[in-house]
């Protein structure tokens, strides 16, 4: 279980990669999930680790990637409620399935996903 999230959101998917490649080398933390909007022009990556690590990389990141963050913050210590709406995205994302939920190709909600819904199951 990760002390700590990061989430960084980018614009562009290759930005998005570059950022990841340069939070990953920067410290130990490793991909949680990560969702793509408005057709992979906004991306959001979270990221997971202790606390230290995923704040190192979570300024690596900012201050390096090829675009300008649009934002980012660092969750210590995630309420259990935010470890579940990583995991639901997460599931997604690695391809699996959760109990009432179903799997689809990385980052892309299904059409008739809505998150207030699946947060009730």
């Amino acid at each position: 279980m990760a002390n700590a999230y990061g989430f960084i959101e980018i614009t562009g998917v290759v930005a998005a990669v570059d950022c990841l490649d340069i939070m990953t080398k920067a410290a130990d933390v490793t991909l949680s999930t990560w969702e793509r909007k408005l057709g992979g022009r906004l991306v959001t990556i979270v990221i997971e680790g202790e606390v230290a690590a995923v704040k190192q990389a979570i300024e690596a990141g900012s201050a390096k990637a090829i675009k300008k963050p649009v934002a980012t913050g660092v969750l210590a210590n995630p309420h259990d409620e935010i470890r579940r709406i990583v995991a639901i995205s997460a599931s997604r994302f690695k391809g699996k399935t959760e109990e009432g939920f179903s799997s689809k190709m990385l980052g892309e909600d299904p059409p008739d996903f809505n998150i207030k819904e699946q947060m009730k199951k």
